[in-house]
């Protein structure tokens, strides 16, 4: 009697393990033709769209460091780390912005881009999603492809613009753009236009090998 006791409560631990492990969106690794292939395809409306409809560069995941979300995405992101002094101020430190292949050694010359513009996300679905909602697609850390520093001038000449009217000006990092776009959107459940979703095949067929990784936001 007692030995079957202990084996139910060993199985009971079991379950409960696996259950607190076990996170609610489990990350998905696709080929990217397959990911293309799993992104809804919609009508985009832009009706009622502002900036101010995304909260962003709030606190950050730590509120009490003095670092904002593009403070710890610089941070993260940088080739050399830069110091942090007071108020989370940003000294020296080296990044390589990927769109254009560039370094850069000053914070300033850096945009954190939203991969999936915040414009693009409104359009995409975005514009049905509670203020909360979107914050946190503005801040979005729980994936590294979403928030991206990047030049300011490949930022701004991106714009609000999909892959299907701007792409990265160096060629070697078309692939790794389609699969980070693919994912956020994948990410957080965005619908695409036809011809967006057109361009996003013609990379796929180009970038055979590349995989796309995402997780369900929660």
């Amino acid at each position: 009697m007692v030995k079957a006791v202990l084996r139910g409560l060993a199985a009971a631990l079991v379950v409960l393990s696996a259950s607190v492990s076990s996170p609610a969106h489990a990350a998905e690794t696709l080929p990217l033709s397959d990911a293309v292939d799993s992104l809804p395809v919609g009508t985009e409306s832009r009706h009622g769209y502002t900036r101010d409809s995304f909260r962003h560069w709030n606190a950050g995941d730590n509120p009490t460091d003095g670092c904002h979300t593009r403070a710890e995405v610089l941070i993260h992101e940088a080739v050399e780390p830069p110091v942090v002094g007071p108020n989370c101020r940003l000294e020296g430190g080296r990044w390589l912005s990927y769109y254009d292949g560039v370094s850069v050694t000053s914070a300033s010359g850096l945009d954190i881009d939203h991969m999936v513009p915040l414009a693009e996300a409104w359009d995409s679905g975005a514009s049905a999603w509670t203020a909360k909602r979107r914050e946190s697609y503005a801040n979005d850390q729980g994936q590294e492809a979403s928030l991206v520093a990047v030049t300011a001038r490949s930022n701004r000449s991106k714009s609000d613009q999909d892959p299907a009217e701007w792409l990265p000006p160096a060629a070697d990092a078309h692939c790794r753009y389609a699969a980070e776009w693919v994912g956020t959107k994948l990410r957080w459940d965005l619908t695409t236009d036809e011809a967006e979703i057109a361009t996003l095949g013609e990379l796929a067929d180009a970038c055979p090998g590349q995989t796309v990784q995402y997780e369900l936001a929660p």
